[in-house]
């Protein structure tokens, strides 16, 4: 019989582990701070947070300018060779304003769940932080930590729980954490009211039960009244959208409503108005213009009463 011969398989050495200690090849592991070129850092995908260029910015760059960054980013690596930034986006931001080539950063090896916890707790211990950026910051770290529960465990980690740890973290209660998610259901134009107090949190929170379409007709319907719907007129207007009865002109009916303590508010035709202004009169120069107007007429109405005593 023909013999068959086995080959032994020889594992592969590295050459580096040839000639370097088990201390240097355990150092090689550990994180470190190293200096990395800022065009090589990506944002992090769907960033909810966001990076606004005002005063405290401008006071950040020169920091940057003068003292280089303090505080390291956190990055991890990406398989392209490149980088994505965990921690640190505004401090990218005003190092680029200040003509920084490259930022101190820590490289960690991260998963996508581990990267977004990290990414919205580090944010959250910010002084301000809008309605939009906690709403969108929550909804992350829940499915990452709903993520987390399937990976390690046969029974689904529940919202009812995740909300909790949310909640803990942030000094909030689950349902509260709950309610700022439901404002990721509202159109971007309704959520900007939010987050410039037009809209107030508690009204926003049921008209996120919405459809978009209706959304939409309520968003005409502010702009035409000049009012945003009350905590009462958005419960209203929750309960015939379940009913699917509610339409623009229930919509511009509910706004029209005088809210308790309201402010009367003056309705002009702007048809008419136009129809008496100069033809070279622009559309932000128009309320100074009417208010000259009768200025002047009322100072000739006063010379002329006495004038007739």
């Amino acid at each position: 019989m023909e013999k068959k011969e086995t080959k032994m398989q020889i594992p592969k050495i590295k050459l580096d582990d040839l000639f370097s200690t088990q201390e240097q090849r355990d150092n090689a592991k550990l994180e470190k701070i190293v200096d990395i070129k800022i065009d090589c850092i990506d944002d992090f995908p769907n960033h909810p947070f966001k990076i606004i260029d005002n005063e405290e910015m401008e006071q950040m760059k020169e920091s940057i300018a003068d003292n280089g960054v303090l505080i390291p980013a956190l990055v991890r690596p990406k398989p392209d060779g490149r980088y994505e930034m965990i921690s640190g986006h505004r401090r990218k931001f005003a190092s680029q304003l200040a003509l920084k080539e490259t930022m101190p950063c820590i490289v960690r090896e991260l998963s996508d769940d581990e990267a977004i916890i990290i990414m919205v707790d580090s944010n959250m211990q910010r002084e301000e932080i809008l309605p939009s950026e906690k709403a969108f910051a929550y909804k992350m770290k829940l499915d990452a930590l709903n993520h987390q529960g399937r990976k390690t465990s046969t029974q689904v980690v529940s919202k009812l729980r995740s909300n909790e740890i949310i909640g803990e973290a942030n000094g909030e209660s689950r349902e509260q954490v709950r309610r700022y998610i439901r404002l990721t259901k509202l159109i971007p134009e309704l959520l900007d009211k939010v987050d410039t107090k037009e809209i107030a949190f508690n009204p926003a929170v049921e008209l996120s039960y919405l459809t978009e379409e209706e959304q939409y007709a309520l968003l005409d319907c502010i702009e035409y009244n000049d009012a945003t719907p009350s905590h009462a007129q958005a419960i209203v207007m929750k309960k015939l959208s379940q009913e699917g009865s509610l339409n623009e002109e229930k919509i511009d009916d509910i706004l029209s409503q005088e809210k308790p303590n309201q402010i009367p508010k003056m309705k002009f035709s702007e048809e008419r108005i136009r129809s008496v202004l100069p033809k070279n009169v622009e559309n932000d120069k128009i309320e100074d213009f009417v208010v000259k107007a009768i200025e002047y007429y009322s100072k000739h109405l006063r010379q002329k009463d006495m004038g007739a005593r």
